[in-house]
This record gives C-alpha cells, structure tokens and sequence, in this order.
C-alpha cells in the first residue's frame, strides 16, 4: 500500500497486529508503512479494523472483530465503556495502564522536552482502581444519546438524559445508569433527581437552543463522609427548586451540604455566578494525614467549596503530596512559593517543614478556602495571594514578601504561561517541584527552564486508573 490509495472510509483491515498504546486511549498499528490509530484496540490483539478516517499521513479505524486477543485484554466491568469517554483503558489489565502511563511520561520528556536519559522513578499505583474520584459532574439533555445497539434494537428510548457528554460531542449526553468512578451513593442520587424531574416534568436542558431548566449537577464526597450536592438550574423558578432539592434532602440526609446556582448564560461555567445555600453547610470539610509517616495521627483539614479545586483522588492525593515534599527537601528555614496552590492544600501539607509558605491563586473563593483551612489547621506560617500569577508575581512582589528558596508549581493542564516560566528563572530559586498532570505541557516548560535548571528526577503518580491521564513530579536544581 503506498499512502492511503488502498484505504477507504469503512473498508476493513483484516487480522492486523496491533503493536502499542498511545494517547487519548488509542492504539496503533502500521500497515505497509501507514499508521493506524485504532479505538478499542489492545496492545497485542490481532482484529480486524474498519477504516474511520483516511488522512494524508495516517487513517483513523475501530477495532470490529478480534481473531486473538491479547493476553492484556481483559472484560470491561462497566455497560457504558466504549460509549462514554470516561474510562478508555478499562479494557486492558491495570499492570498494562501503568506500563504505557510510564511510556508516556518518557516520551514526553525526551520527545518533547528534549531532555537526555531523564531519571525516571517506577510509576506509583491508585490503590484503588475504582470508587476512587471525591467529584463529578454530570450534564441534563432532552436529546440522549442512543448507542448503536440501541438503535438496532428498534426500540423507543426516553429522550431526556442525565449523563456525561459524548467524546467531541458537545451537544450530546449519553445517559448513565451505573457508574463505577465514585461511592455507588452517587448513582442513587443521581438517578433519582432524574426520577424526580421525569415525574414533575421539569425540562431537561437543550444544548443547541439553550433552554431548559434543569442544566447539571456536581457531586462532591470526602473520606469521612460528607457529600454536598450543587444542582444547576437554567432558570430561577423558586417553586420548583424547592420541589426538587426539598425531596433530595428528605431521601438523602448523606448530604451535607445541598447548594444550587441559577446560569441562564450560554456556557456551563459558573465561577462567576453566587451560589445558594439550600440546606446545610456551604461547604464540606476533607482530612488528610499530615506526618512523617502514615501511623502518625496528626491531621489536616481542608474546607472544600462549591468552586474550590481539590485533587479528585483523595488518597492518591495524600501520595503525590508526600512525594512533593519530599523533593523539596526542607530543612524548615526556607521560604517556598506555592503557585497554583487551589485550596492550599500543598502549601499547609509541607508548611511543618518551612519557615513560610505563600500560595498564589487565581481564583478568590479557592483563596479564602486556603486562609479558612490554615486557620482551622492552626497554621500561622502561610500567607496567600488571590490574582493571576503572570501579574501578580513581579519582582515587586518578591521584594516585597522575599525571594524564596523553594518554588512549587501544579498548573492546570495548559501548563504554566510563559511569563510565570521566564519569571522562575528570574527569581532563580534553588529548588523547582513541578506538578503535573499533563506530561506534555510539563516537558515543554521543563525545556525552557533547562537553560538554568538541571532535571534531577521525575516521579509518576497514578491518579486516574483506567484513563490515559498521569501525575508527574519533577525535581529542578538550579545550574552552578
């Protein structure tokens, strides 16, 4: 085959060798020089593919039937995998998931960043691979998303769904019975909300036209048991609000914390809406140890709002926590920046180990948690600044508050700006921890900081088991 001459939309490859996991969950196999990415595909399994999408230098193909499974595939515990975007790996046995999590992280900082023979440590396992997450959101729709069994079954199917959204389909959810990524309380109440709405005919949000009162719902969960439920109305119609949170409570007094917001605007973003308090507490509290070692009683607690970040995995939290403070080495007369610092939860877990710690945040409810939670902890050596970083940490700054001699950074998975890469080495301190959760924005700042920083190691963290996605810690020592 030379090209894509002999590849056609829905033409079938038959019993190809799939060689490697990569990206986005995908496999790939190379015929006659052409690479193939395939959806459904385990490294090792010989299938046959049909044809999705025929590009110049690669084509697009679905795995349709397999002549000898790989002795990585496993069966899918969940009806919904394949369908939903949420868990790709589910398929391929958890050993596997970590070997190509390792891979990933190795290509990004020798393809990417550039970097020669990087000190990668053994990636960390989630002890849990499933009930793990402490979030999720889940969006309504008056257009479900019917499965291609569903449709060959002839049968009619409610439309209204409540769900998560179709992988590159903004304007479509599919509807989720079971779900295995949190306590199974959260199916409860999710489909109940859906029952209760059904019931009373509320409407179920239009994704094109943009109406409907019901829009989403976020479940939050901590280690000792409390739940805050935030439910997203369209529309501020009181009567049926207070239906339908009134019921919710009655059936489940597990939640603690019963809050809703009204966004009548065209994107489902609401940092910049007032949330209400229906019931109980505006927030929910989480705890973590805070020792040496894991015998050690000492704890931390951490106030947990409705637009706080706190990382999803709870325990797998605590893990990449430690392994953040142990990088920095602290001998307790350094000052250490914490950019990005959410909640603060980095900065009150290392702050026993530190003359002083300052958080830098960009969202303000996040910094008030921070402050909140230091107080609560009775922690007197943190300070936190609400602002965008690229603005707010100026050389002005720095005199003011002090150059530090340890900056921890965990950005989103964008990575960190430009600006905030070329003011660290400005700042030059001695040490760089960098958390990541996104190995490819990491390695592209970690080359521009390579200038003035030697990568000493790396340390993958498991957070998210079944998908493709990764933690990474670096260790940056400044040159000379």
């Amino acid at each position: 085959m030379e090209g894509t001459e002999k590849l056609k939309r829905g033409s079938i490859l038959e019993e190809i060798e799939i060689a490697e996991a990569v990206s986005e969950g995908k496999t790939i196999a190379r015929v006659d020089n052409m690479v193939i990415f395939i959806a459904g595909g385990v490294p090792g399994d010989i299938a046959d593919l049909r044809i999705e999408k025929v590009k110049s230098s690669f084509a697009e193909a679905r795995v349709v039937k397999i002549h000898k499974p790989s002795s990585h595939r496993i069966t899918p515990f969940c009806a919904h995998f394949g369908t939903c975007g949420g868990c790709t790996w589910q398929h391929m046995t958890y050993a596997m998931q970590l070997q190509y999590k390792q891979k990933q992280v190795e290509d990004a900082l020798i393809r990417l960043g550039k970097i020669e023979s990087p000190v990668i440590l053994p990636i960390i396992p989630s002890e849990k691979t499933r009930h793990y997450r402490n979030r999720l959101d889940f969006a309504f729709s008056n257009k479900r998303w019917l499965t291609t069994d569903e449709i060959a079954s002839g049968e009619q199917f409610e439309p209204n769904a409540l769900g998560f959204h179709v992988p590159k389909r903004f304007d479509k959810i599919l509807d989720i019975g079971k779900c295995f990524l949190m306590d199974d309380l959260h199916n409860e109440i999710r489909l109940a909300i859906k029952e209760i709405c059904l019931q009373h005919g509320f409407s179920f949000y239009d994704q094109i036209s943009q109406q409907g009162f019901m829009r989403n719902i976020v479940l939050r969960k901590t280690g000792s048991g409390e739940w805050m439920l935030l439910v997203i109305f369209q529309s501020n119609e009181k009567e049926k609000i207070n239906l339908l949170l009134t019921e919710v409570g009655n059936r489940f007094p597990q939640i603690t914390s019963l809050l809703y917001i009204i966004n009548p605007k065209r994107n489902d973003t609401f940092f910049d809406l007032p949330v209400n308090v229906f019931s109980g507490k505006d927030h929910i509290t989480e705890e973590m140890p805070s020792g040496e070692n894991d015998s050690d009683p000492a704890r931390l607690k951490f106030r947990i709002s409705a637009k706080s970040f706190y990382q999803t995995n709870s325990e797998q939290a605590y893990t990449l926590y430690k392994v953040t403070r142990e990088f920095a080495a602290l001998t307790g007369s350094e000052l250490v920046y914490d950019l990005y610092t959410g909640t603060g939860t980095i900065a009150q877990f290392i702050s026993k180990k530190a003359k002083k710690v300052i958080g830098i945040e960009q969202t303000p409810d996040a910094i008030e948690d921070a402050k909140a939670n230091s107080k609560r902890n009775g922690i007197t050596n943190t300070e936190f600044f609400a602002g965008d970083i690229k603005d707010l940490l100026t050389s002005e700054f720095v005199k003011l508050h002090g150059k530090p001699d340890v900056i921890i950074t965990d950005p989103p998975r964008a990575g960190m700006h430009e600006q905030v890469v070329n003011r660290l080495i400005e700042i030059a301190p001695k040490r760089i921890i960098y958390v990541s959760c996104n190995p490819a924005t990491q390695a592209r700042d970690l080359a521009m900081l390579s200038s003035h920083y030697e990568l000493v190691k790396v340390q993958p963290v498991d957070m998210f088991p079944h998908t493709v996605h990764v933690e990474n810690v670096a260790l940056l020592a400044l040159k000379n």
